[in-house]
Parts: C-alpha cells; structure tokens; sequence
C-alpha cells in the first residue's frame, strides 16, 4: 500500500509524533495508518520506559467539587514547561472529571490517553495520588486550590459536620499552608510517636539536662510534635492565638486530603 505526504501529515496530527518518524512508520507499514500508529505507539512507550529512572516531580495538582462530592487527581511530568501545556492540563482536568463521577479508580478507564500523552509530549508521565471524597448528609466540602504559573500546585478537600461552606472553605486554606499530617494526635501511629520520643530523648540528653528532668521535659516536646502535625492541634493559620480545634467552634473535621507538587 503506498502513502502519500498527506498521510504523513495526518499520522502526525493524530499521533503527535515526528515528521519522520510518521514518514518510516507508514514505509515500516506499508501504508496502513492503522498500523503504522499502533507502531509509533509502541515506539513511544519503549522510549517512555527508558525515561522511568527520571525525577517526576513537577506536574498539575487538579480540584473539582461538585455539590457534596470532592476528587484531587496528581497528574505527574518531568518539567513545569509540560505541566503548563494545555494538553496536559485537559488531561488532569478529565481525569478529576472521572474521579467526581466515579470514584477513585475510575482513572484506569483513561490508560490509552496517558499512554498517548507520554508519546506526544515524551516525557516521564504518570498518576500520583488520587483523592476522592463524598460527604456524608447534612455534611459539607471544602476546598481550597493554590495555583502557581497557571496550574495548580496544592490542592485540599476537607469534610465538615456543623458547619457551612465558608468555615469549611477557610479549614482547606489553613491545611494548603500548616501541611499536617494527621486529624488528631490518636491517628499518628504508635511508631511514629516512640520513633519521635527517642529523637526527642537523645536531644534533651545532649543538652545536657538532668537525667531526672528528661523524662518531663520530652513529654512537652512531643506535645510541641503534637501540634506541627495534627490539624486539630495546629495553631490557626489566620489567628494563631487559637488552635483550629478552638476556630471551629462545634463543627467537626471528619476527614481531610491534601495533594502537592513534589
């Protein structure tokens, strides 16, 4: 089967792969388009592999809400120029798109796509992490998107049980920026805790404080722990006089989920 220029140009534009490399596929595949894609796919994704030792870390941190459901999908690349393309952040907005009527393992459903993506815009592209919430009833999300060069960058979703969307909104802007880990200081598991006592230990020791003085004096660094990594215990961003437990009042966090670049 023979090929024209034309056709050469349509698998380009269709594929997004090279003039040339187009050109040999379709020789490679005696003029069948079909074909010669399915090739340049393969192509592709063998050159994909070779770029897995490769740092991923830059990317788009995408956010929707819809009513009382909430999803973030991380969509990873290699470079902020990438990241900053339109394609791919119609990507990442499809795939939150997914997750919002789906769940959280509906993004399997756009593999084909994110193969295609790593081919056109050869990079290391893949799926970090996925969060999708829908609030129980009576209950609200919030949510909060910091955008940086065009794209977002951190992205946070909060649940909030007696409370309106304006509390919840202002609970998701302190966690973007205080980064806790933890709800309360009984989610952190129990080797975190003794792992962070020993340290505290050892620096207390080396201070050279009383033998008998350290065991009290640990016990009030690990409450200052306490309070780095649980949001409840977490002075509030916006008055720091108060801890969050104390901003909202009533209301109850049930859960968070907080997405960053790298």
């Amino acid at each position: 089967m023979s090929f024209t220029a034309q056709d050469v140009k349509a698998l380009r534009d269709s594929t997004g792969a090279g003039m040339m490399d187009c050109k040999k596929a379709l020789e490679e595949t005696a003029g069948d388009m079909d074909a010669a894609k399915q090739l340049l796919r393969e192509k592709g994704l063998a050159a994909s592999a070779k770029r897995d030792d490769r740092d991923n870390n830059q990317g788009v941190v995408a956010i929707k809400v819809d009513g009382t459901v909430g999803a973030i999908v991380l969509l990873k690349s290699e470079t902020d120029f990438v990241a900053g393309s339109d394609q791919f952040k119609a990507e990442a907005a499809a795939l939150v798109d997914l997750v919002i009527a789906g769940g959280a393992d509906a993004v399997a459903q756009r593999a084909a796509e994110l193969d295609e993506l790593r081919i056109t815009l050869k990079e290391k592209i893949e799926l970090g992490e996925v969060v999708h919430m829908a609030a129980a009833d009576g209950n609200v999300i919030g949510h909060y998107e910091h955008v940086q060069g065009g794209r977002g960058v951190n992205g946070v979703l909060v649940e909030v049980a007696g409370g309106d969307d304006e509390l919840a909104h202002d609970v998701a802007v302190h966690i973007a920026f205080a980064r806790p880990k933890y709800l309360t200081r009984d989610e952190v598991p129990a080797d975190v805790v003794e792992a962070e006592r020993k340290t505290l230990e050892a620096i207390t020791l080396n201070e050279g404080k009383p033998e008998q003085a350290v065991p009290k004096i640990v016990e009030g660094r690990l409450n200052g722990f306490f309070k780095d990594v649980c949001l409840l215990e977490q002075p509030y961003a916006k008055d720091d006089k108060q801890s969050v437990k104390q901003f909202i009042g009533s209301a109850e966090i049930i859960r968070f989920g907080q997405v960053e670049i790298g």
